[in-house]
């Protein structure tokens, strides 16, 4: 069923933006905003990032900027910096994805658009935030992954250090975080008719969603009277964050007949189901575990019979064993084999590459039964320019034609 009206539908964001941290308005696309992407002449580089490139374009772009409307204005003259100052009147936000003060160089800072309208948002968003000693530091996505101690050096057979793969999650996180604090702020600003100014670095973000990880190492900095190991480890500690995985046996991944899988039997009740499901209720009998939160950490005996029992199924088998026996054994995906798992193709259908210009992930937030719109292909340079200053801005040709002949779209 197809959504009646997409949830922030009415809601109008002025984009000033240069590569990924675009994405903090993309996720407001997809669910039905107006975002107004303003680029200089020459546009935004975006479209020649990264790899792949379809067709002449970045999937980077064709991702980032999905769903947006481009308008070109020469940032340079009065009359394009008029031009930006009529788009924010009746905008809601503003977001300006690249350095901090860029806007504000040219008059176009916080202070000066409240002025213009006073319940304006703006974001900013950049790579290490608007303070510190490294705020004006020029920077790309991964830099803010490993300062915050996401991707660790790897070297080659020849002893070269390389960057390894990894989850990019600073330039994910950082814009989904900025656009849960712009719905934050014009939730506000509809109440009370005032605005406010936010930014957020990329980096922060990076670090937020690892605190498992350093709030770990930051507790491990007390005394081990007041910080210890969990009861099902007799309270001895393990190495801080995710690292105390390493040493887990009912918690592990284990190599199938074709694959891998992921067991989880750390509630005993679990662990029995596993044991009576694939016959074996004498490795329950002899290591029941405790109730909760008990890895069996360290016990290679376990450990080995696991392994050969694992071994004797396929990925597959043993996913409808653990969802048939009530026993948690997850698929082991990798990002080229993921898209073949039945959750995957059930809960994230692609966009197709016909209307997108490539094969895109949805939005993944559901409503009910109603189905999102799909967002539209990202835009040309300047694509929009006219149709956007025509009908949100009411400006008429003669109009349009003068602000190009005095070079306002470059």
């Amino acid at each position: 069923m197809s959504m009646r009206r997409p949830p922030l539908s009415g809601l109008r964001v002025i984009e000033s933006s240069l590569l990924g941290p675009g994405a903090i308005t993309t996720h407001l696309a997809d669910l039905g905003a107006e975002i107004i992407k303003v680029e200089s002449p020459a546009g935004d580089y975006i479209r020649e990032m990264t790899w792949p490139i379809i067709n002449d374009v970045s999937l980077l772009h064709m991702h980032v900027s999905r769903g947006k409307k481009s308008v070109v204005l020469n940032l340079k003259t009065d009359q394009g910096i008029q031009v930006y100052k009529d788009l924010v009147k009746d905008a809601d936000v503003v977001v300006e994805a690249m350095r901090p003060g860029s806007l504000k160089r040219l008059g176009l800072g916080f202070e000066e658009l409240r002025e213009i309208n006073p319940k304006i948002v703006f974001c900013n968003i950049s790579g290490y935030g608007a303070t510190g000693p490294y705020k004006n530091m020029p920077s790309h996505g991964i830099a803010f992954d490993t300062w915050a101690g996401l991707v660790p050096p790897a070297y080659d057979e020849e002893g070269f250090c390389f960057i390894p793969e990894h989850p990019s999650m600073g330039m994910h996180a950082g814009p989904l975080f900025g656009a849960l604090g712009i719905l934050a702020g014009v939730t506000r600003a509809r109440e009370t008719g005032e605005g406010c100014e936010l930014e957020i670095g990329q980096s922060d973000a990076a670090a937020y969603m690892d605190w498992y990880r350093s709030e770990s190492w930051k507790a491990y900095e007390r005394p081990e009277s007041e910080v210890t190991g969990n009861k099902s480890d007799n309270y001895e500690r393990r190495a801080p964050g995710t690292a105390g995985m390493k040493e887990g046996v009912r918690y592990q991944m284990y190599e199938s007949s074709d694959g891998h899988v992921l067991f989880m039997a750390s509630e005993r009740a679990f662990w029995k189901n596993f044991c009576d499901g694939v016959g074996r209720p004498e490795l329950f009998e002899r290591w029941p575990g405790a109730k909760f939160a008990d890895h069996a950490r360290g016990n290679r005996e376990l450990q080995r019979e696991l392994q050969v029992i694992f071994k004797s199924k396929t990925s597959a088998a043993w996913i409808e064993f653990g969802d048939t026996a009530n026993t948690p054994i997850a698929p082991v995906n990798t990002p080229k084999t993921i898209a073949q798992d039945p959750q995957f193709q059930h809960r994230l259908p692609w966009y197709p590459a016909a209307k997108h210009g490539a094969e895109m992930l949805p939005f993944p937030v559901k409503f009910g039964e109603e189905e999102l719109p799909a967002p539209g292909m990202a835009p040309a340079v300047g694509e929009h320019t006219e149709e956007v200053l025509s009908r949100v801005l009411g400006y008429d040709s003669a109009k349009i034609a003068a602000l190009r002949g005095e070079g306002v779209f470059g």
